[in-house]
């Protein structure tokens, strides 16, 4: 009888894992593919302010206080209405009647019964029958004289304290009660925080990282799209996680610290969470600012909370996004006294952490930033963050897959062609594509359509890259300067060679601007040469040199166009060496790479002066060869600015057979 085969770890850990349910539309992920939009799980615990200790406890402090209110308060037998009579002449004419039995005084209050009922006031709805009075004797009445009336009519007079008489008991429980019942309600807090490990901090020092666990994980690779190098790279890392005796067995040891890089929006966040769904693992994820504190100290006790759960849960994986926020380069950071500050602890104790890892432990960190240059190098040393994932912005082919991943849940129309969209989208990232996404649906959903077409896509496009239409009313003065200025812009765009191919032309009011023209390159473009640069800065001062040539005078419009071709100036010289006077010399500053980049110096004032030559001298150059071909093709500016003026929106086909000019290239959409 032929042996049983004993069950393989992988069919062991499927058992334990079972495959993920589908969405019935196609989706790995419900209902988004980064986890976004998940019902929140009912909490399976009883918060613990709601334990019937603590319960108990306010019950009991609730019934002392009523106690003490029944016990003290006064208290008497006679249930009959106390009516308030004047002193003068009721009262007194009450004591010579004889109707006046007794009375009691306290200071100068005076209540007293009568010898029968009487009714007060004599007259009236609201009249009492009762035989207790009360009434106030005047500071400037004659005391004597009232004595000998009260004598003399044999009324019988009593006299209490003016200072409250209680027992012993009731003045400790008046006098310390309520002290007594906050020292032991800050005891029992004490106690409760004691019993979970934390001290007087209470949870304050506890991790506050979100864990998910593998059974709630429903995003893996297949839902990850545009950056399949990144996912190659991190094929390992799940591998190591279902089967780390693989490794283990041959002396081999993982990597435990993954540093994911790239621009925002490309989708390291989706990408960890999807290294945690291949690898069934439990994921804890929490951003880098929130171990920042106050109190230092707080910041390193939660970096070892968080590493002491991922181990007792392992296989895990830790998330931290944004690590820049605690691991900044820590040169120059020291301060006067020579301590280092909450940030600083927090980042010693994460490389601590780090370096305490067993070989055979199976917990993967993973983090992510947008500026690798500026972190400490303690942390991309070889056994902390020794392995690093760049997530660059996808490509054409990188962007069909991402729409096509985005769009699974959106019924389309026939007319959509996902292809043409990507090719439209250059420099968008996975995060800009679900937006356009959604955004069409949205659109759709307005306009009542069954489906989503390709004009909710476009103009969708539109709306994110350009900005909602505003409802403003331009004077006819302003909209023909602005017809003008638009057809500078697309003018000089298409009879500049270097330039890109201009998409749309639009004197429509959108966002902050009053009009846009809009040009894309054919393809992805990774670099530019100097005469492409050159041309971008024409095309900038196009609509500015439109005005000068039609009015010979200029407007405020131009702002951030002249912003945009002064920084490309001021690059070409400073930092990519197209200036015959400076020279291959990074001479500007860098973002994020210090204050220099590296191997330049502080320069000095004749360089910056230099500087400043060389951008007036570009920009010079090129103002004047706008100029020349506006003057030359004057006409062909105000065919295009008149067919502006009349159709308000012209698209690639339409702004070039105004203008007179052959087309070239295909449609995209890009801002210019």
């Amino acid at each position: 009888m032929a042996e049983e085969s004993p069950e393989t770890p992988d069919a062991q850990r499927a058992d334990a894992h079972p495959p993920l349910p589908r969405d019935k539309r196609g989706w790995h992920v419900a209902p988004a593919p980064d986890g976004r939009g998940m019902p929140q799980q009912a909490p399976t615990g009883r918060p613990p302010h709601r334990r019937p200790g603590f319960l108990w406890f306010i019950f009991i402090l609730l019934a002392l206080n009523w106690l003490s209110v029944l016990l003290f308060a006064p208290s008497s037998s006679n249930t009959e209405k106390r009516v308030t009579v004047p002193f003068n002449p009721y009262f007194l004419a009450e004591v010579q009647a004889g109707q006046v039995k007794s009375i009691s005084t306290k200071g100068d209050s005076v209540q007293g019964t009568f010898t029968t009922k009487l009714r007060y006031p004599p007259t009236g709805k609201n009249a009492t029958t009762t035989k207790e009075f009360s009434t106030q004797i005047p500071t400037f009445w004659n005391g004597a004289q009232l004595s000998a009336l009260l004598k003399e009519k044999g009324v019988e007079i009593n006299a209490k304290s003016t200072t409250t008489s209680t027992s012993l008991l009731a003045e400790i429980l008046l006098g310390f009660g309520p002290t007594l019942l906050i020292v032991g309600l800050f005891v029992l807090l004490a106690r409760r925080a004691a019993a979970g490990g934390m001290g007087a901090l209470g949870n304050f020092g506890r991790s506050q990282a979100r864990r998910v666990d593998p059974e709630k994980i429903r995003v893996t690779f297949d839902d990850v799209a545009g950056i399949d190098e990144a996912k190659k790279e991190l094929t390992e890392i799940v591998d190591f996680l279902k089967n780390p005796e693989r490794y283990s067995r041959l002396g081999g040891r993982i990597p435990h610290g993954v540093l994911l890089s790239g621009p925002p929006g490309t989708g390291k966040t989706l990408l960890a969470r999807a290294v945690a769904g291949e690898a069934h693992a439990a994921f804890f994820a929490i951003s880098a600012s929130e171990f920042i504190e106050a109190i230092v100290g707080v910041g390193a006790s939660r970096v070892r909370d968080l590493f002491a759960k991922a181990k007792e849960a392992a296989p895990s994986i830790i998330f931290i996004d944004e690590l820049d926020a605690i691991g900044r380069s820590r040169q120059g950071s020291i301060s006067v006294t020579g301590a280092n500050d909450e940030r600083e602890q927090t980042l010693d104790q994460i490389l601590t952490e780090m370096d305490g890892f067993e070989s055979s432990d199976a917990v993967v960190v993973l983090a992510a930033t947008n500026r690798p240059e500026i972190l400490d190098p303690a942390l991309l040393r070889p056994g902390r963050f020794d392995r690093r994932v760049t997530v660059p912005p996808p490509d054409r082919v990188g962007r069909r897959e991402i729409l096509e991943v985005h769009t699974r849940s959106i019924p389309l129309a026939d007319d959509v062609d996902l292809d043409e969209l990507a090719a439209s989208t250059p420099g968008m990232v996975g995060a800009d594509l679900a937006n356009l996404a959604n955004e069409a649906a949205l659109l759709a959903a307005r306009r009542e359509h069954d489906k989503v077409t390709m004009a909710d896509l476009t103009d969708a496009l539109e709306k994110i890259m350009l900005g909602s239409p505003r409802g403003i009313v331009l004077s006819p003065a302003d909209r023909e300067r602005t017809a003008y200025h638009e057809s500078g812009h697309a003018l000089v765009g298409m009879l500049t060679p270097a330039a890109d191919p201009v998409r749309k032309v639009t004197i429509i009011p959108r966002g902050m601007a009053l009009g846009v023209t809009l040009s894309t390159p054919d393809t992805d473009r990774v670099s530019y040469v100097r005469e492409e640069l050159e041309a971008r800065i024409r095309v900038s001062l196009g609509g500015r040199t439109a005005e000068e040539v039609i009015y010979g005078t200029i407007s405020s419009g131009a702002e951030s166009d002249i912003q945009q071709l002064t920084q490309v100036a001021r690059e070409m010289v400073g930092r990519w060496g197209m200036s015959d006077a400076i020279g291959p010399i990074a001479v500007l500053q860098s973002d994020g790479q210090g204050p220099y980049l590296p191997g330049a110096s502080e320069t000095s004032e004749a360089t910056q002066r230099l500087i400043d030559e060389e951008v007036h001298r570009i920009v010079g150059e090129s103002h004047e060869e706008v100029t020349r071909l506006l003057v030359e093709h004057r006409e062909q500016l105000e065919s295009l600015a008149q067919a502006l003026l009349k159709a308000e929106t012209l698209d690639a086909k339409d702004a070039y057979a105004a203008a007179g000019v052959p087309m070239r290239g295909q449609e995209t959409a890009a801002v210019s």
